[in-house]
């Protein structure tokens, strides 16, 4: 069973990794509408990984004898001022969600739940990698510059690297 203060820290990452879910949903319905095909393909994915994550911390939580708590999931922002923007606004989240992962972590270490401790340490490795993603798209964006030809070209390759990794080699799964 889980400590109330490790239950609550739970729950509030079950509100986060919701929020993130919703939050990418917005950033992929901007990026649709705007024609960026591949963007959009890839942050609906993200969308739906978010989601996982809060599954997984629902199940866990009620697993260890804690209640889950469904929350109230705030709306995102729906506009952006452009591509660079959707992906600067990205890594900023995984950078604020990352902090929020060290603290249920730190918070398991304090109430001695070694058993949680080991369950976070599949989210701070996912974290790794998110950063890295959202760091090496921003890189690619940059290289291309603000040219609509780049842009496009950025676009479909990010569309074709669905199925791939976009990471650093040293970041993936």
């Amino acid at each position: 069973m889980v400590s109330s203060k490790v239950e609550d820290s739970l729950n509030n990452q079950i509100l986060l990794e919701g929020e993130s879910s919703q939050f990418y949903l917005s950033m992929a319905s901007w990026a649709e509408n705007q024609g960026y095909v591949g963007t959009s393909s890839f942050l609906y994915r993200q969308a739906d990984e978010e989601r996982e994550h809060m599954l997984k911390l629902i199940k866990y939580v009620n697993e260890r004898g804690g209640v889950a708590r469904i929350p109230s999931i705030s709306e995102p922002p729906t506009e952006f001022d452009c591509l660079t923007n959707v992906f600067e606004s990205l890594l900023s989240h995984e950078l604020n969600i990352t902090a929020k992962i060290n603290s249920v972590v730190h918070i398991c270490l304090q109430e001695q739940d070694y058993t949680t401790h080991n369950f976070m340490q599949w989210f701070v490795s996912e974290q790794i990698e998110e950063e890295a993603t959202a760091r090496g798209i921003l890189d690619r964006i940059k290289l291309t510059g603000s040219e609509k030809g780049g842009l496009y070209l950025f676009d479909r390759d990010l569309e074709n690297l669905i199925g791939g990794s976009i990471s650093v080699p040293s970041a993936g799964k």
